[in-house]
């Protein structure tokens, strides 16, 4: 076990950092002493690890959480993404250091569209999109996605209007209670109203395919962008009571 104080020395992550990381649930010591000091185990510190990495990545902290806390989550191939993003974050950064040498050799030379090459982000984003469609390659191999795919095909036109007309009805209910706490008893009963959506009109939304929807809100910006058609933030305010929920109903 480690104290606070030594696992700042060997991370070289600020003790009132870890402490925040605490206070928000994010990286929480295995065990506290009778004075109530932080005491962290190996398996912290590997979690510690991975929100650096992703940290690196300029994943913000909410959303570390719901990755690292997804029952699902595999570290292996965690790492090897990352591994990918970093190396193409490196390229990347190579190219901007040799952009400026250039620059600095032909100051007061006209800029080009060769300086601003380097600041192209497309190859980082199409790792990202090559990581998400083998996530969704995954999906639809799943007992889920089967069952959601015969249970539509056999919609109509009407039965799509009342589906739609229901789940735009509970995005505009919470998102009138954004000013609450996902925490909210109001708001969980919408989480359950909204699980209960997809239980109805799709498949067996069991609690570990709940928590990962909730991560598919905020992770991919297709849903994110749909969702916060009925208010900014909605995707967050809803993936963060969704995971809540499944805290609370996973016994």
């Amino acid at each position: 076990m480690y104290m606070i104080n030594e696992v700042s020395k060997i991370t070289g992550v600020s003790v009132r950092m870890l402490h925040h990381y605490d206070k928000i649930e994010l990286l929480v010591p295995s065990k506290r002493t009778e004075s109530n000091y932080r005491m962290y185990n190996d398996e912290d510190i590997s979690r510690l690890y991975q929100i650096l990495i992703f940290k690196e990545l300029e994943f913000p902290l909410q959303k570390i959480k719901q990755i690292l806390d997804d029952k699902n989550f595999d570290k292996e191939e965690a790492l090897k993404v990352q591994r990918k993003l970093i190396f193409e974050k490196k390229k990347r950064l190579d190219k901007i250091i040799d952009s400026i040498d250039e620059t600095i050799e032909n100051l007061g030379g006209t800029m080009s569209n060769k300086n601003f090459k380097a600041f192209d982000y497309e190859e980082i984003k199409n790792h990202q999109e090559k990581y998400k469609d083998e996530t969704e390659k995954r999906y639809r191999n799943s007992g889920a996605y089967k069952e959601s795919q015969e249970k539509t095909s056999n919609y109509s036109k009407n039965d799509w209007e009342n589906i739609m007309g229901e789940a735009s009805s509970i995005y505009e209910e919470l998102a009138k209670l954004m000013d609450k706490s996902p925490k909210d008893e109001k708001v969980q009963e919408l989480v359950e109203k909204w699980r209960n959506h997809i239980n109805n009109n799709f498949y067996d939304c069991k609690i570990e395919i709940f928590r990962g929807l909730a991560l598919m809100y905020v992770a991919d910006e297709r849903f994110t962008k749909h969702i916060d058609r009925y208010g900014e933030g909605l995707a967050q305010f809803l993936g963060d009571a969704m995971n809540i929920y499944c805290d609370n109903n996973s016994k």
